[in-house]
């Protein structure tokens, strides 16, 4: 923990500063819940509607976990606040105590929040037995210190979820926590469809090495099965194909908040054709600057 010249001098001690904290607080019906999605689609470990009285509790378990847990974001609601209303003063002792916290307040128009609360037919939390407008009044009136320190305030009034959700992105996610991974998955139809799958090709128009005598014990991960595989008329345009429209579709699946896809590769059994297409296709998206891996489900299972 730092020592009371450090804390007096304003600077945090090394070890608490590397662990990276985000409390998210803001109004009910503000967008919470989509930018605790966000956190977590790049990395952070969320912990959901927290009493502030633990806030720093949390911090010093996510330090002392290290790890996954050095990124941590704490989520805060009106429910938290039945244990304490002293958010700033909670946000106050974090920084006291070495850590630093990045906050970030979610808000929007109350025409927009009342609008919310109807489509979903919820009353607010705070309104008690009047109306929506009285318990949103209630709740900015609580927040308004919290508000003024906050790091980041999102009015999210004209905001959709998949624009909130790329705003959050883009303030604590690098570049590669953004990207489409893509798994290349083989599998032999006979063991059934992948539940994953989001696109599935089916090699079985390309003639089988099973009935080549020579190859029938190797996979398709090995140079003379890849080769006669790939080498039969039509192999090439199929991998082709399949890799301009994964091309095609890749920065559209990201914009939508897509995080992990899974294109699924099927033969017979899943040792030979679709093993080698896998690889070859996954291996062509690397060029093309697609982070894809090819993965093997049944590969061994013959």
């Amino acid at each position: 923990m730092p020592t009371n010249a450090e804390t007096a001098l304003g600077r945090p001690a090394p070890a608490e500063a590397e662990t990276t904290l985000v409390v998210v607080t803001g109004l009910s019906g503000g967008g919470r819940s989509t930018v605790a999605r966000a956190l977590e689609n790049v990395g952070y470990y969320v912990v959901d509607n927290l009493p502030q009285a633990l806030m720093l509790d949390m911090a010093e378990l996510a330090f002392k976990a290290g790890g996954a847990a050095r990124r941590t974001a704490m989520v805060l609601d009106v429910r938290s606040r039945a244990f304490s209303t002293d958010l700033a003063g909670a946000i106050r002792e974090l920084r006291e105590r070495g850590f630093q916290p990045r906050v970030v307040f979610v808000d929007a128009d109350d025409e927009v929040l009342i609008r919310r609360f109807e489509s979903v037919r919820r009353s607010h939390p705070l309104q008690g037995d009047g109306r929506l407008a009285d318990g949103i009044a209630v709740e900015r009136a609580l927040l308004e210190e919290a508000r003024d320190q906050a790091d980041v305030i999102i009015d999210t009034s004209h905001l959709n979820v998949n624009q909130l959700r790329r705003r959050v992105e883009e303030l604590f996610g690098g570049e590669d926590s953004r990207r489409l991974r893509i798994t290349v998955l083989s599998f032999g139809f006979k063991y059934g469809l992948p539940p994953d799958a989001d696109f599935v090709m089916d090699a079985r128009f390309l003639p089988n090495p099973y009935w080549v005598p020579e190859l029938r014990e190797h996979t398709g991960r090995e140079e003379a099965v890849s080769a006669y595989v790939l080498g039969q008329e039509g192999a090439d345009a199929f991998v082709a194909g399949y890799a301009d429209l994964v091309n095609a579709t890749t920065a559209g699946f990201e914009r939508e908040g897509k995080r992990y896809l899974t294109v699924a590769v099927g033969c017979t059994g899943g040792k030979h054709r679709s093993v080698a297409i896998a690889e070859e296709l996954a291996a062509r998206l690397r060029r093309s600057g697609i982070a894809a891996n090819p993965q093997h489900r049944d590969l061994g299972r013959e």
